[in-house]
């Protein structure tokens, strides 16, 4: 037998060279057959949407409540504090022009760096916070502006502290008087928007949301914890809570969905606020002829429809 390690005469490899060799020039032609799809790898995971947006959703440089303030209203002036304990970083609330339509601006705040994310708590708002946003809502009605709300939290602080303030009843007093003020509410979910953290700030007459946002009763690692007792599931149950807008949408949850730059918010900021300011100034211009009374009733009949999928 031959040593396989001894190099083969040339001589030898003509005919097997041959067998590859095209008949003709035309096989050499790269329109002569269609491209191959490159194969996926053998192992690789399936292309997971609803994991994709929990992704971006949560990418550190998406922008935040604040960066899209300070494209939509330059004259933004901030209002602080809840007039009872204090003033919650987590949530900036304040009035300015958007398009030249007066309006009242609230939203969750993350933290860019690790020292506004301390001061920001991570964008986990505190019952305090709550009741300054309402207080400011509250305001806008009073004065007849339109109130903007931006939804970006992982959800309400959990801690020791929050509790013994009330977290529970701050969100719930919340949800109740949000349903009840007589002026135009359009909410806007541009990141996370995590359980009834985000819920207290989202009873509008209108829902937009961006399209690699995300909406849920529970973020999809701690729905997972609970269901399939592992927490790194999280992909999993990401598909199965239809958290994403296109299924929102479908269900009738949201109004609708706002367009991202190609990549994410965080690729084109400024294009990202473009498109948001169009929405919200198309919204407020859709609600604006409607009486206090009428704004209620509207408000009051969407949440209303929200999961009624039986017919009589």
């Amino acid at each position: 037998m031959p040593d396989e390690s001894s190099p083969q005469p040339f001589e030898d490899l003509d005919p097997e060279i041959s067998e590859f060799e095209p008949d003709s020039v035309e096989e050499l032609s790269p329109m002569s057959e269609p491209q191959a799809e490159p194969a996926q790898p053998q192992g690789a995971e399936p292309v997971n949407p609803a994991w994709q947006s929990v992704k971006l959703a949560r990418h550190p440089k998406r922008p935040h409540t604040l960066d899209y303030v300070q494209r939509l209203a330059s004259d933004f002036t901030e209002i602080h504090g809840d007039r009872r304990f204090g003033d919650d970083a987590a949530i900036v609330c304040g009035y300015g022009h958007v398009s030249g339509r007066a309006v009242m601006l609230v939203g969750q705040q993350k933290g860019r760096d690790t020292k506004q994310k301390l001061l920001r708590n991570f964008g986990m708002p505190k019952p305090e916070g709550y009741r300054k946003a309402l207080r400011v809502m509250e305001l806008a009605a009073k004065f007849g502006r339109p109130v903007i709300t931006f939804l970006d939290t992982p959800g309400a602080y959990p801690g020791i502290d929050a509790e013994e303030r009330g977290q529970a009843e701050a969100i719930a007093f919340n949800l109740r008087e949000m349903a009840r003020l007589q002026t135009p509410i359009v909410v806007a979910v541009i990141g996370e928007g995590g359980s009834g953290g985000a819920l207290a700030l989202g009873i509008g007459n209108r829902v937009l949301m961006l399209e690699n946002a995300i909406y849920s009763v529970i973020s999809p690692e701690s729905c997972a914890a609970i269901i399939y007792r592992d927490a790194s599931m999280g992909a999993q149950a990401a598909s199965a809570l239809r958290l994403t807008a296109p299924d929102l949408s479908k269900l009738g949850l949201i109004d609708r969905i706002v367009a991202e730059p190609p990549g994410g918010a965080q690729e084109n900021p400024d294009l990202a606020a473009e498109n948001l300011r169009q929405e919200l100034v198309r919204t407020l211009d859709e609600l604006k002829d409607l009486s206090g009374e009428q704004l209620v009733a509207d408000r009051y009949a969407r949440f209303r429809g929200m999961g009624n999928f039986f017919q009589e």
